[in-house]
């Protein structure tokens, strides 16, 4: 297309009694059969005039005037200054009325008084070649500066007398790449979640994860479309490569573990040795569930089975019910229960995933300080709704926790019929 639109400039110099330096600007392409009503309407839209109720006016450096009929009536009947007759801006057409070089004056609102000084270039631009597009009408391809509201408004229900609205404590969402917004998403349910895995539903297992905030609960989401890649699921896949950067970034204990596993699944790797199944969330419970009851767990090499240390004591559970690990000790493996104070870091990692809400970050570090830290934490997630977030996050920290404990004793947990 030839080089046939003209390039203007349009700086405002000014309005509602103020003068502005440096004078905001924007550039426009405007084509052969563009009219100065369309040009108006390019430079209100390019100089966010939202209130369109106000005269246009266009006056050339010849003292010609184009706006609209009525306005044009009144103006030619002015009482003072030169004798007016003017054009139609509808009709007029703004390539056959300037030329390169020429400056003329376009103004807004007669009343506040938003005067542009507008000059043509002295080159003509092809609209593709500035634009990419070619345009139906106007279109700015340039611009500096912020532009002022046309009413000189500064927030919403500004009447230019009360002060300026408090900025928030916490930085919107969106400002700091967190959107959507994780307390508006539909919350993750544990309950669907751990019933598709078990029933091996590749189906109802994407819909119960898609479109929901599940970075709380990554190790359990993981261990689902392990299953899902299993059945070849069509969503499988791009899940799979998510999970895994999740993982990744968050670097939980466990996490890497667990991302390792799904990569070599996407990569097609096999496998070195069929794993045993574990059931890592009756592990987890033997190892730091209820205190009176998490006393360690033996974990068989063969069957991925796990037993309390009690099973192991025929005075407790009987002769002929008590598990002998003398028989066999290479096949048994031995695991400590986790103290308190892994529960104590699972408060407080949850406590710096609040962000952006740092007033609730800084409240429940506040909770967990000092005596009575857990029975505070806990008061604290029923006041604020958060405690099926918390079952999710604590679940997550412990699952996790269990696979890398499994993994320095070269037992690796994948989905239970996963095989190679």
């Amino acid at each position: 297309m030839a080089k046939n639109w003209l390039s203007i400039t349009v700086e405002l110099l000014g309005g509602r009694g103020q003068d502005l330096w440096p004078w905001p600007g924007r550039i426009f392409a405007v084509g052969p059969s563009h009219t100065f009503e369309d040009l108006a309407h390019a430079i209100n839209d390019g100089f966010a005039r939202w209130d369109r109720a106000h005269l246009s006016v266009f006056t050339l450096a010849d003292g010609r005037v184009f706006t609209d009929e009525e306005t044009g009536r009144g103006l030619a009947g002015a009482m003072a200054g030169p004798l007016l007759r003017p054009l139609d801006f509808a009709r007029a057409r703004v390539a056959a009325t300037v030329h390169p070089g020429d400056e003329f004056q376009f103004e807004f609102d007669l009343g506040d008084g938003w005067r542009h000084r507008c000059t043509v270039g002295s080159e003509k631009v092809d609209p593709l070649e500035t634009l990419g597009i070619q345009p139906t009408t106007p279109l700015p391809y340039w611009g500096w500066r912020t532009i002022p509201d046309q009413y000189g408004r500064r927030w919403e229900d500004d009447d230019g007398q009360g002060r300026t609205p408090r900025r928030p404590r916490d930085p919107h969402p969106m400002l700091i790449g967190q959107w959507p917004d994780h307390r508006q998403l539909p919350q993750l349910d544990p309950t669907e979640l751990r019933s598709a895995t078990a029933a091996a539903d590749a189906e109802a297992l994407m819909a119960a994860i898609i479109g929901r905030e599940i970075d709380h609960a990554l190790q359990q989401v993981g261990q689902g479309i392990l299953m899902a890649l299993e059945q070849a699921h069509d969503d499988a896949a791009d899940a799979a490569f998510s999970v895994i950067n999740r993982l990744i970034v968050r670097g939980f204990p466990g996490d890497q573990e667990l991302a390792d596993l799904l990569l070599a699944h996407l990569r097609g790797e096999p496998l070195e040795e069929v794993p045993p199944p574990v059931d890592l969330e009756l592990l987890s419970s033997l190892l730091e569930g209820d205190p009176d009851l998490a006393t360690g767990a033996y974990v068989d090499r063969n069957t991925g089975e796990a037993y309390p240390r009690s099973l192991t004591d025929p005075a407790l559970v009987g002769k002929d019910a008590a598990i002998d690990i003398a028989l066999d000790p290479s096949r048994w493996l031995w695991l400590e229960p986790l103290d308190s104070h892994e529960g104590w870091e699972d408060m407080a990692a949850f406590a710096r995933q609040q962000m952006p809400n740092l007033e609730l970050r800084e409240r429940i570090e506040s909770a967990i300080e000092g005596r009575g830290a857990f029975r505070a934490f806990r008061a604290l997630l029923r006041e604020e709704s958060l405690s099926m977030a918390w079952e999710l996050f604590s679940t997550d920290r412990k699952l996790g926790r269990v696979r890398q404990l499994l993994a320095a004793e070269g037992i690796t947990v994948t989905y239970p019929r996963l095989r190679r």
